[in-house]
């Protein structure tokens, strides 16, 4: 954000320059292009439309709004960054990574944070220096499993006794206790007739696939329907699966999993804020218990998700 400031662009310079808004790029009619300037503010846990920079507050460093449900809930809004970058620069630095997105790790994780380490699949962009990419050399299919790993609570309360201060650098990220490609090519314990990759990949592709301009991560997905419906209750439902899943996958104990959930006050005073109860720990641990008796019982898991509803508004091809 300091080395590199000369190829930052505002949204004035980019239209002086002729660039039309499309979303939150800029295109010119001659064919020049501008993408938008990711920061770490602007994401959080499988979403890239976290931080809305239109109306910056004032202080260095301070947080921008949140996007509301409603501006979620429609699969064309994209949050604005402060800066655009040249696509030829992007392309320049990412050369060899040949997706239409990217996985980036927020680099800030203060203490008054909620969590610590937060994993975002965005679209192919330009990022700041708090938002360092991963860009898995295996096969592309496996970096949402890897964003979901990363983002598990489990990880999270691991990652924690190697953060030392407020920046979570790339030596620290290479420490992280991460699960290798092949556990998920292994049978789901709780549904042993699919792998734990096909149990994981359409909860991961719902949580990311809410916007047009991730279409092509989920076509990687194999997936070439709409972007899915914002709720938040069946997206709380379904960040609990995956949490208890890897609780399991790095096998952890119920009473320990119970423990660690006790180690994040700030989400457990948040939910008691919002919910009158510790709303999280509960539903992981109801989900955990759950599949720990579908393993030992032989019987299938039973999601407490149904398919979700058809949404007529977004039953329509993408945005150019």
């Amino acid at each position: 954000m300091t080395n590199d400031s000369a190829l930052f662009r505002s949204a004035v310079e980019c239209e002086a320059a002729g660039g039309l808004l499309n979303g939150n790029v800029y295109r010119s009619t001659d064919g020049r292009v501008w993408l938008p300037l990711y920061e770490a503010k602007m994401v959080h846990h499988f979403t890239h439309r976290w931080g809305n920079d239109t109306v910056r507050p004032l202080g260095l460093g301070a947080q921008l709004p949140e996007t509301g449900t409603e501006q979620l809930g429609n699969p064309h809004h994209l949050v604005q960054p402060r800066y655009w970058v040249a696509e030829a620069n992007v392309q320049q630095r990412l050369r060899g990574w040949d997706r239409s997105w990217v996985l980036g790790i927020r680099a800030i994780c203060r203490s008054t944070d909620e969590r610590s380490v937060i994993v975002a699949v965005l679209p192919r962009a330009a990022v700041g220096n708090s938002l360092p990419l991963l860009l898995p050399a295996r096969a592309h299919q496996r970096a949402a499993l890897l964003a979901a790993s990363l983002d598990s609570f489990a990880l999270d309360y691991c990652a924690r006794f190697k953060i030392g201060g407020a920046n979570l650098n790339f030596f620290i990220a290479e420490q992280f206790p991460v699960l290798p490609p092949e556990t998920y090519d292994k049978p789901a314990p709780w549904q042993p007739n699919v792998s734990l990759a096909e149990w994981l990949a359409p909860r991961i592709l719902e949580l990311v696939y809410t916007a047009w301009d991730l279409e092509g991560f989920a076509a990687d997905l194999s997936y070439l329907g709409p972007p899915f419906r914002w709720d938040d209750h069946r997206r709380t439902l379904l960040r609990a699966e995956l949490d208890a899943c890897f609780f399991h996958l790095y096998g952890i104990e119920r009473g320990e999993v119970d423990y660690i959930m006790e180690t994040f006050p700030i989400v457990r005073r948040h939910d008691e804020t919002a919910c009158g109860e510790y709303r999280t720990k509960r539903l992981i641990l109801e989900r955990f218990d759950a599949m720990a008796k579908a393993s030992s019982s032989g019987e299938p898991y039973r999601t407490v998700l149904v398919p979700p509803p058809a949404d007529p508004s977004v039953a329509h091809s993408s945005q150019s």
